[in-house]
């Protein structure tokens, strides 16, 4: 997956948006304000996702090298999955999706249910 299909995937999710908050290479796609997946505009070498502990652990032993323990985030609720490794785009959407759904999840209900209706 290139830069440009992530970007288009990840703002195809109802209520996404993008910003750079850190600095001007990290960008980050969020849902109400909250982050789900975090990258590197400049290198593009691999993407941060939130991730349900109990398969962020099974990701990392089925993708060794591949799925790693979240790089500067909490080690048990994001994984970063190397760009590099030639993953199938489906596969790699579906851990986005799962990532936007966890932060949704948690969102007030009013707002859960907005962007639901949107799907």
């Amino acid at each position: 997956m290139n830069i440009e299909k992530y970007r288009d995937y990840c703002l195809s999710l109802p209520g996404t948006t993008e910003d750079l908050p850190f600095d001007e290479n990290t960008l980050c796609f969020r849902v109400c304000g909250k982050i789900f997946s975090i990258c590197d505009i400049e290198e593009f070498e691999s993407i941060n996702l939130k991730c349900d502990p109990v398969k962020a652990i099974e990701l990392r032993e089925m993708y060794p090298g591949t799925v790693i323990p979240g790089y500067h985030m909490n080690k048990k609720h994001w994984v970063t999955v190397s760009m590099q490794h030639n993953l199938p785009d489906d596969l790699i959407m579906e851990w986005i999706t799962d990532s936007y759904n966890l932060v949704v999840d948690k969102l007030p209900k009013k707002e859960r249910e907005k962007l639901r209706s949107q799907i």
